[in-house]
């Protein structure tokens, strides 16, 4: 079997005396689209600071193409192949659409050193710029100071940002939080336009089932920082973690893996 793209062994992190992930062990790989899901406190945002180095990890090793990257920090995952969204969004307020797009574009060029030039000198990194925002529907707003914009289209411009990095792996941590009825389909849709080519690894951590249900090829459940389930869609929602957790169903029953 191949080399997965992404993998956590007995990846752990402690605070004082609480683990709060606690020796997860998971493969990720192209062309699947895995929701991390658990009850609140469960651990899915640590663990997904820990992927993509927000946070240290206290024990066990994150791989990535099977070399392991646990000693970079967040912006050496990132040069690497690593993307995350975050629940708030992550720009420069005060630049235009274009701008927080074309310095992502740049920085993948590693070229920081020149990132304030003027843009005249660099067209092909504008073109590629416009090709994001092509993507995700945002070409009209170009010019739009990004603190302008509507909650849904900073949600669209950052995942613009990560396409701009040419990542192998995206990580979205509730993307949908905060935003409206209406807003809500258009994330979804660019999420699914990104699965739909093939070749990307995808991360989720959400929790609204009806998104994951839509969108996942597999689940995984974390409770109490520990991985207590891994598989299907279906046979995940049916195990009784997580009808604990979502339904109220089985309290204090004993958290069982679910193998799809």
């Amino acid at each position: 079997m191949s080399v997965p793209v992404l993998e956590t062994r007995d990846l752990t992190i402690r605070f004082g005396g609480h683990v709060a992930v606690d020796a997860v062990s998971c493969a990720f790989r192209a062309g699947t689209l895995t929701a991390i899901v658990g009850p609140n406190g469960a651990g899915k945002t640590t663990y997904f600071n820990l992927i993509s180095g927000q946070l240290a990890a206290s024990a066990g090793a994150v791989l990535l193409d099977g070399e392991d990257i646990t000693r970079l920090g967040a912006a050496g995952r990132a040069t690497r192949g690593i993307g995350r969204a975050f629940q708030i969004t992550n720009l420069f307020p005060n630049l235009t659409v274009i701008e927080n797009v074309r310095l992502a574009v740049q920085a993948r060029a590693d070229n920081s050193r020149h990132l304030w030039s003027r843009w005249s000198r660099h067209v092909e990194w504008i073109a590629r710029a416009e090709r994001a925002l092509e993507e995700v529907n945002l070409i009209d707003q170009r010019e739009t100071i990004a603190a302008a914009l509507p909650h849904g289209d900073k949600r669209k411009l950052e995942v613009a940002i990560m396409m701009a990095l040419e990542p192998h792996v995206f990580m979205f941590d509730e993307p949908t939080a905060g935003m409206s009825v209406d807003e809500v389909p258009v994330i979804l849709d660019l999420i699914h336009k990104l699965k739909a080519h093939g070749d990307k690894t995808i991360l989720l951590v959400e929790h609204k089932m009806d998104v994951v249900r839509s969108l996942a090829d597999r689940i995984i459940v974390l409770h109490n920082g520990q991985l207590v389930a891994d598989g299907e869609p279906a046979a995940v929602i049916a195990s009784p973690i997580v009808q604990e957790a979502y339904l109220g169903q089985a309290p204090g029953r004993k958290p069982e893996a679910a193998h799809g």
